[in-house]
């Protein structure tokens, strides 16, 4: 009689298994990965000269119906700053101009306290930076997304600190000043 040896045909079964057990894991891992885009997103803020000034990080309440911002600046001249959201995704130095105005679907007016309403891209507050160039500030707001099909969506656009403090109410920039550090939002990847 002969005797059989499992051990190779027991072997193959154990690493065949291994392998549809990690292709499972990796799978997974992409799919958190792409619903941790969803909602949320780390934007690189540079200067006119290309140096580091920070970052803002955007983070969606699960319901979608909060977005939270936070700036963490640095480098940057000490005072209040005004910071939008602009209409292109374009950060060209050293004017930034081609960011174009601020991101206005709803063609309102400038400024939280403009009885006209706001435009989209018009934050609550301005930033402080304080005497050693740096500053940080969370806005909490229910008109902006991180939904890539919503017209009031930040995706696509750019964030911008200004020289100057927003008024809040003159139309169109607040009086703002000039446009000093800027960060591309990535508009969503085409599929």
């Amino acid at each position: 009689m002969r005797t059989m040896n499992w051990a190779p045909a027991v072997s193959a079964s154990v690493f065949c298994l291994f392998a549809l057990t990690l292709s499972a894991g990796a799978a997974q891992a992409q799919s958190a990965a792409s619903a941790t885009y969803k909602h949320s997103l780390v934007v690189p803020i540079k200067t006119s000269t290309g140096a580091d000034a920070g970052s803002a990080t955007f983070n969606e309440s699960k319901d979608g119906k909060q977005l939270t911002i936070v700036l963490r600046l640095k480098g940057l001249p000490s005072g209040e700053h005004a910071v939008h959201i602009h209409q292109n995704p374009l950060c060209d130095a050293p004017a930034f101009t081609t960011a174009g105005g601020h991101f206005n679907p709803d063609s309102k007016q400038h400024g939280m306290l403009n009885p006209m309403g706001h435009h989209a891209g018009d934050m609550p507050r301005n930033i402080s930076i304080g005497s050693y160039n740096t500053g940080e500030i969370t806005y909490k707001v229910d008109y902006l997304t991180l939904d890539p099909g919503a017209p009031n969506s930040v995706l696509g656009h750019s964030v911008m600190v200004h020289e100057k403090a927003d008024d809040m109410m003159t139309d169109p920039t607040g009086n703002a000043g000039s446009r000093i550090a800027c960060g591309m939002i990535p508009a969503p990847a085409a599929k």
